[in-house]
């Protein structure tokens, strides 16, 4: 399939207007956002920018093309910490970094402009993709990088010389925090599939895209250790502020609705995905 690139920024009005002007499209997946927790609590008005002000120009640039239908990466931590788990839609939202409260305030702005243009948009509420195409073509690779698995691996590679584990005196079983993690591949599953329910005259929703499993950050280390044949050197630290001890997220909405069930559910088979693509990324394949 021939797939076109523009390269260009989300909040340039006139390069949206000329693309939807020139191209017949019938719906937008959005997945344009600052994501560091730590730098949006610092810079805030970068995060505002960037994911609430370019999204705003995007969703007018749409309604100018006729286009009313819209995928949005949102997440989990508009939850904040959790007050029951696991994570269903329906729990209070309370973002507590700027990152979050910027997908919290584009949610609001898709309420409105469902009611206001008939703009109908499925929100998916990612927890933490993880994993890598199982044919090595695509995966993991921020600067700086600030996921768990991806440093987790880099170490087994002799990229760095340690992984640091914050926080061993959580109200957990092994002390560490337990996330929920899940294959990237999945995700993307999910995405075709809101866009074909979008595409049959769905109404707007919003959906969690959990594994349902959970693990703990000491769990990844060993699970990666056992994958990759290595030993990874751990330095505890004291506890990040704003860290949940547990978050796993329901996806019994998005299962009964769209049909979604996680194909590479297990964190052996994630890592090992993973595992493959870094040796290939860096040259050890």
């Amino acid at each position: 399939m021939q797939v076109k690139l523009i390269v260009g920024d989300m909040s340039d009005h006139p390069l949206l207007d000329n693309f939807f002007s020139t191209h017949n499209r019938a719906a937008v997946m959005h997945f344009v956002a600052y994501i560091a927790v730590g730098e949006s609590v610092t810079y805030p008005a970068k995060y505002y920018r960037n994911n609430v002000v370019g999204t705003l120009t995007l969703l007018e640039a749409m309604l100018g093309a006729s286009i009313n239908k819209l995928i949005f990466s949102s997440t989990c931590a508009l939850y904040g910490v959790p007050e029951f788990i696991p994570l269903t839609e329906d729990h209070p939202q309370n973002p507590i970094s700027r990152y979050a409260t910027s997908k919290w305030m584009v949610e609001g702005i898709l309420d409105d402009f469902d009611i206001a243009y008939n703009l109908k948009s499925v929100s998916f509420h990612y927890f933490n993709a993880a994993g890598a195409d199982p044919n090595g073509l695509l995966g993991e690779d921020h600067i700086p990088e600030t996921h768990l698995i991806p440093l987790v691996l880099l170490a087994a590679l002799g990229k760095s010389e340690s992984i640091f584990i914050f926080g061993t005196d959580y109200p957990t079983p092994d002390g560490t925090c337990i996330p929920d993690y899940i294959h990237v591949n999945d995700l993307a599953q999910a995405h075709i599939l809101g866009l074909q329910y979008l595409l049959n005259r769905g109404e707007s929703e919003v959906f969690n895209l959990g594994n349902g499993n959970s693990f703990s950050v000491r769990q990844v280390i060993e699970t990666a250790q056992e994958v990759t044949g290595k030993d990874i050197q751990i330095i505890e630290r004291d506890r990040r502020p704003g860290d949940p001890p547990i978050l796993v997220g329901s996806s019994d909405k998005v299962g009964t609705k769209l049909g979604w069930n996680p194909q590479y559910p297990h964190l052996h088979k994630i890592i090992t995905h993973g595992w493959q693509w870094h040796q290939k990324r860096h040259g050890h394949i």
